[in-house]
């Protein structure tokens, strides 16, 4: 009976199998279909049409580049950062001291990630030369990054906690978290950070939108 029923389940997987096959087989040959009809002057206007978007790729990458983007890049002063938020869509502040070490964590992954993602802009400014931002801001931990969309500060990414509570979190994660605030073009599932599927062991808390309350800058390591 056992061996009858295993029998019937096999065959109907099979039947499942070879179904999924046919379907996608009629795709491919209405996609071939689509194409073999189409006569020289529509393969002309498809070619046009993917030159155009190229140009017009093209033409944005170099205007972000025009505005800074594609590098990781420090800005002298709070005045500065007023003006290049808002010259920018997405842009992303780290706000640093030179004592604290985690701060120089989070430069070596943001120079990779201002490299990968053009369409953001990646600064940092050092906190002790931006007292008023920094008040505005209400930032108290070091380091924090601002999230800033439209010239209006969005979310905010504070100490490690966001990124799995360790100083080794991959550049990964990092990517991962910003795209959560949709201040990076993500490709990935926003639904599962990256370390959950590499480390089961990751402590990991859950990205949530913060008020920074307390006096002075707090050091989000052990030792500055």
């Amino acid at each position: 009976m056992a061996s009858q029923s295993m029998e019937i389940m096999a065959k109907a997987l099979e039947h499942q199998v070879l179904q999924s096959a046919r379907m996608v087989e009629e795709q491919v040959d209405a996609e071939l279909n689509k194409l073999e009809r189409m006569d020289d002057d529509d393969l002309e206007k498809l070619k046009e049409r993917r030159l155009e978007a190229l140009k017009k790729a093209q033409k944005q990458k170099q205007e972000w580049i025009s505005k800074g983007h594609g590098e990781y890049r420090e800005i002298p002063s709070e005045k500065d950062f007023f003006a290049e938020v808002k010259d920018s869509k997405n842009t992303v502040c780290h706000f640093y001291k030179d004592s604290t070490f985690r701060c120089k964590i989070l430069d070596k992954h943001l120079s990779i990630l201002a490299k990968k993602h053009l369409e953001t802009k990646f600064l940092k400014l050092n906190v002790e030369k931006a007292p008023f931002l920094t008040e505005r801001l209400r930032i108290k931990v070091i380091p924090t990054l601002a999230l800033v969309k439209d010239g209006k500060t969005k979310d905010y990414v504070v100490g490690f906690t966001d990124l799995g509570n360790t100083d080794e979190f991959p550049t990964e994660m990092l990517e991962w978290r910003l795209g959560c605030s949709d201040i990076i073009n993500y490709s990935g599932n926003l639904m599962e950070p990256p370390t959950l599927t590499q480390k089961s062991g990751t402590k990991f808390t859950k990205v949530e939108k913060k008020t920074i309350r307390g006096r002075g800058y707090d050091s989000d390591s052990d030792s500055d």
